[in-house]
């Protein structure tokens, strides 16, 4: 009788550890696919980043131009260019030549 118990308990073991084997592979494979699908989120969120740092970055020259224009619509230069383009004024004694080009 000892030796059909050991039998069994030999058969129970090489059962046990099939299924853990089991139990492991399919661990192994849903860790694998779900990391697939993390790392295209990873490099979807980098380009998203990139793009955003880029736009972050435009909007910056931006700001500058627009505090340069603003220096620039204080002084008297441009309240003289002004004055020329849209009101057409001159000072006292200067010849405008325009260009009658058809």
């Amino acid at each position: 009788m000892a030796g059909k118990a050991r039998y069994k308990r030999r058969r129970e073991n090489k059962a046990g550890i099939l299924w853990a084997s089991v139990v492991v592979l399919i661990l192994v494979t849903v860790v694998s696919i779900k990391s697939v699908g993390l790392m295209k989120k990873v490099h979807e969120y980098q380009e998203k980043e990139a793009a955003i740092t880029s736009q972050i970055e435009s909007e910056q020259l931006r700001s500058e131009e627009i505090a340069e224009f603003e220096k620039y619509t204080q002084t008297r230069k441009y309240i003289e260019d002004t004055a020329r383009d849209k009101l057409g004024l001159v000072y006292p004694g200067e010849i405008i030549f325009k260009n009658d080009s058809k």
